[in-house]
């Protein structure tokens, strides 16, 4: 198969390798699209393995089971999508064939294609961990209380923002947001009730003002540069809890707790990049738990794709799609690339 290697100066080539083989709990999927994730160039950049297949998220086909899966779950030619840990050894999802652990995959509706399926992995189970790993906030086909609890979703326009906007809807919470103003007509439609611009000098005081000063819950889908203490500012007297994608840089004010959680926990695989993981049972549990959520939610039609940003050459694009990235010119989509528009590789 051919698939995306690092090689020498933190780069990328497509280059052949031989086709997995399923082992115990696991499924060989053969792939038609991936998506492009941040993570994918900082792993790239900054763990600086040379010879590891790259990428996270993947949508495709199942073509082979492992001893002990679930054959009456998971059939021969049903449609999945899901994310693997990339850019650290050869199991990364930039290829024709990726291998994944049958917990980790999302059962797809035919109304789903590939190409809006393959942006699902890192977006919904970070959502999901935000949720309901790190908080205890209220779950989709749970009956709601009588006041909605108010979460606030720090940079709603990214992946993760725009799927945990529309989890938070179907799970009937209220929803605040933060993005640029250009996409807050786009991100009312998936359901956020107020949006804030992140530019603003006085974002953390109009938001506290909006929640009445009793904001105790907000997910923060970029966790860089001043989020964390804007969130902060932005939480009630009390205080309260923020999932985030990183740890905080920053000593927050008493009251304010942060839980950090990685979407590679739930793959249950031990990794050294960007931290030092071993395999809980508990994160299997969860990633099982989620991926079946994220399935009977994706039935129900209110769950919406990103716009897609298609590169014409498939995986040989994929050098040109990271450094469109990592200059930070993506903005409300999502790069994508279809396996059979490489070139070498036939469309049957």
């Amino acid at each position: 198969m051919k698939a995306v290697f690092t090689v020498a100066g933190a780069r990328v080539q497509v280059r052949n390798t031989e086709i997995p083989a399923p082992k115990e709990e696991q499924i060989l999927i053969k792939v038609v699209a991936v998506a492009q994730n941040p993570t994918d160039w900082k792993t790239i950049k900054l763990a600086r393995v040379v010879g590891a297949i790259v990428g996270t998220d993947y949508a495709g086909t199942i073509v082979g089971l492992g001893p002990g899966v679930d054959e009456d779950k998971f059939k021969i030619g049903a449609r999945v999508a899901g994310l693997i840990h990339g850019s650290l050894n050869k199991t990364g999802a930039f290829a024709e064939y990726v291998l994944a652990p049958e917990h980790s995959l999302i059962q797809l509706p035919d109304t789903w294609t590939f190409e809006q399926a393959a942006q699902l992995g890192v977006g919904m189970t970070t959502s999901c961990q935000c949720f309901w790993q790190s908080q205890n906030l209220p779950k989709p086909f749970v009956h709601p209380t009588s006041t909605p609890i108010v979460v606030l979703i720090w940079s709603g326009a990214t992946s993760t923002g725009h799927y945990a906007i529309q989890l938070a809807k179907v799970s009937g919470m209220k929803i605040v947001t933060t993005a640029s103003p250009k996409h807050w007509d786009r991100l009312k439609a998936l359901g956020a009730d107020a949006c804030f611009d992140y530019n603003d000098s006085q974002v953390s005081e109009k938001i506290r003002v909006y929640t009445d000063n009793k904001l105790m819950h907000a997910v923060d889908c970029i966790s860089e540069k001043s989020s964390f203490q804007k969130i902060s500012d932005a939480l009630s007297e009390e205080g309260g809890t923020i999932s985030c994608l990183f740890p905080s840089p920053y000593k927050l004010r008493a009251g304010v707790k942060t839980k950090f959680t990685l979407t590679y926990d739930l793959l249950a695989e031990p990794y050294k990049f960007p931290k030092v993981y071993n395999p809980r049972v508990e994160d299997k549990a969860f990633g099982d738990w989620a991926t079946n959520l994220i399935s009977e939610v994706l039935k129900t039609g209110r769950i919406v794709p990103l716009p897609i940003r298609l590169y014409p050459n498939g995986l040989e694009s994929v050098q040109e799609g990271l450094q469109y990235m990592e200059e930070g010119k993506v903005s409300g989509e999502k790069i994508t690339y279809r396996i059979a528009d490489t070139p070498g590789i036939g469309k049957n």
